[in-house]
């Protein structure tokens, strides 16, 4: 079947989708919207899961190479004030992933071109990255093991690269991450017995003092965060607060530095609950896992496309791509808007010429994962 993708075509897909943003998994204008775009290919197209796309190009061969595209928005209030705003209060694809579904649209339309291919090629439309990770879910289903993929690629477009440009460093990519609650129940008195209380707000700042100090005492060859971002105390000037509630995150890449994060915060707090008199309860969710690129297929792409950026430093934020990682080797990248506007701001947006950028760049990827002297036969 032979389609012509063109740049007005993929700001148009972008556009609608930017129009009609949904949350979470639950997406079903969207994942009907996506259907209907890859009905106009030849792919055999899947549901893996509930409002989840995936379009299965079947080469004839017994290996497979996966693309992803993320589908959910977020809870934001658009402010960019563009033709293409959201219709839904409240909501909008501040995080580019419009961008994402349609530069995963294009690259469908380019493999529909393909005669031959030496792999098969499967496309992930995948709900619920911001939360609660769908990428797990998709995992979860067996396709990638049902479709032979023996290896993922992904990526998100990034504000601070130049527009158009791509950035990928092996190995550590983006941060395993976990948020930590900490409550802390003390005893209300008037500010005036004060010592016969138990103030949980000033137990609440000493603890994140302690905390930050102790982390800043770590390495500083060692990349990791751990930040408290909300402290939540009392309900009046002159009586002592009751109770106290911290908010934060920890994030990391090697297992050892993030667990040794979460003990040390668990230790802390012990020692606190013991001298405040205050009872202190902690509890960590279960986040997302570091995004860790394959080294032998990072370097075979940066050896191969000399355009391509090499990142001097993993970036803090977290992605659900490294669920597929810990199935297949897997490679992340970061496509340049250059805008310098970031992620999940309400002014969000991506430039056209990047969506180009995008199919071009899965293209070139797919090149050269299939070229004879790539060293690609199914086994990595």
């Amino acid at each position: 079947m032979k389609t012509d993708t063109t740049d007005c075509q993929l700001t148009g897909w972008k556009d609608d989708l930017h129009r009609h943003p949904e949350l979470g998994l639950d997406l079903p204008w969207t994942s009907a919207y996506i259907r209907q775009a890859l009905e106009k290919t030849d792919a055999q197209i899947l549901e893996p899961m509930p409002h989840a796309v995936a379009a299965w190009f079947d080469f004839g061969r017994e290996s497979t190479l996966m693309f992803r595209a993320d589908m959910d928005a977020l809870p934001v209030q658009e402010q960019t004030g563009a033709p293409c705003t959201s219709l839904v209060p409240g909501r909008m694809h501040a995080c580019g992933h419009d961008a994402h579904m349609s530069i995963l649209l294009g690259f469908a339309q380019s493999l529909a071109e393909r005669t031959e291919c030496a792999c098969n090629v499967l496309l992930i439309f995948q709900p619920g990255e911001e939360n609660p990770g769908g990428a797990k879910l998709i995992c979860e289903t067996g396709i990638l093991e049902q479709y032979r993929v023996k290896a993922a690629f992904g990526l998100h477009v990034w504000p601070n690269l130049e527009a158009g440009t791509v950035g990928v460093r092996p190995g550590p990519m983006m941060a395993a991450s976990s948020e930590v609650d900490i409550t802390i129940e003390g005893r209300s008195v008037h500010a005036a017995k004060y010592r016969e209380g138990a103030d949980a707000l000033q137990t609440a700042a000493d603890l994140v003092g302690s905390i930050y100090r102790r982390e800043a005492a770590l390495s500083p060859d060692v990349f990791r965060l751990l930040r408290f971002g909300l402290l939540q105390a009392g309900t009046i000037r002159n009586v002592v607060a009751g109770s106290a509630r911290l908010e934060g995150t920890v994030r990391a890449f090697e297992p050892d530095v993030f667990q040794g994060l979460k003990d040390m915060i668990l230790s802390m707090a012990r020692n606190a609950q013991v001298h405040s008199g205050c009872r202190i309860g902690v509890h960590f969710s279960d986040g997302y896992p570091a995004v860790l690129n394959h080294p032998g297929l990072t370097g075979k792409l940066l050896d191969s496309m000399p355009d391509l950026v090499r990142l001097e430093e993993p970036e803090m934020i977290s992605e659900d791509f490294s669920f597929y990682q810990q199935r297949v080797p897997s490679v992340f990248f970061f496509l340049g808007t250059g805008t310098g506007i970031p992620l999940h701001d309400p002014h969000f947006d991506v430039p056209p010429s990047v969506l180009v950028q995008g199919v071009s760049f899965w293209n070139r990827v797919l090149d050269v994962m299939t070229r004879k002297e790539s060293g690609f036969s199914g086994e990595l």
